[in-house]
């Protein structure tokens, strides 16, 4: 069985591999889990509509794995 990952790190960006049943919320909690960014918010989720989505869905079907989804995350 496939778990969420961090597919991407960078210094203010992340972006995470998660089954797409999982609700925002799990996905802020795997990412501050497992890449913590330092701030005291945390990692947000980029919503549609964003400039770094460039026209692209907040949530992005995986080409590698059924049932998951990408999601780009700012610091």
């Amino acid at each position: 069985m496939f778990e969420a990952q961090v597919t991407h790190s960078g210094l203010l960006d992340m972006q995470v591999c998660v089954p797409e049943c999982w609700t925002d919320k799990q996905v802020k909690e795997f990412a501050d889990a497992n890449n913590p960014c330092g701030t005291e918010n945390g990692w947000s989720i980029v919503r549609e509509g964003s400039k770094y989505l460039a026209g692209d869905p907040e949530r992005v079907q995986c080409e590698d794995r059924d049932g998951f989804v990408h999601l780009l995350l700012e610091a």
